[in-house]
């Protein structure tokens, strides 16, 4: 059985070199050996465009058009949108209720952006709570891994410890 690979990308925008050599050649270099799951991240794209959602909406099918483009294959990947997938919203309020605040903002992207976007009013929940939701996407599909970008490694070091969280609560899922 192959490995689980889930990556997203938010539409917030057109697509530009940066996506090409940043994230779709890699994705396209896993589609053969692994089951690969990639979705547009609607709702990731919510915590800094809540203001204009319009161009996430306008975004989401040239992104799935370029991902075709560049040589992904809908035949070998799962192309989804992510608020589509009802259980990513409630594994999210799920893990919500159990992640301590101190652990999203010692967050270093978190801290970062803030700095970096200082003309947006990021100061929501969604803005602060977009690891968690990360880690819905990530471990709804017992992903074995997850190609992100360098800024995101912080965010799959807190899934690893919103899973442990999970199952020390609960028990193993």
């Amino acid at each position: 059985m192959k490995k689980v690979i889930v990556s997203g990308m938010r539409p917030t925008g057109q697509m530009h070199v940066g996506h090409l050599h940043g994230a779709l050649l890699n994705w396209k270099s896993f589609q053969d050996d692994y089951n690969c799951l990639y979705f547009i991240a609607d709702w990731h794209a919510l915590t800094t465009e809540y203001e204009s959602p319009s161009i996430i909406q306008e975004s989401k099918i040239d992104m799935i058009i370029d991902w075709i483009a560049v040589g992904l294959d809908p035949n070998k990947c799962v192309f989804f949108v992510q608020s589509e997938i009802k259980e990513h919203a409630e594994l999210h309020l799920l893990f919500s209720m159990i992640v301590p605040l101190p652990w999203l903002e010692r967050n270093p992207t978190y801290k970062e952006q803030l700095r970096e976007i200082s003309t947006r009013d990021l100061y929501t929940y969604g803005f602060l709570g977009y690891p968690v939701l990360q880690a819905a996407d990530i471990l709804i599909y017992k992903a074995n891994g997850v190609p992100v970008g360098e800024d995101q490694a912080p965010h799959v070091e807190l899934t690893r410890n919103i899973a442990r969280r999970f199952n020390y609560l609960y028990g193993e899922v």
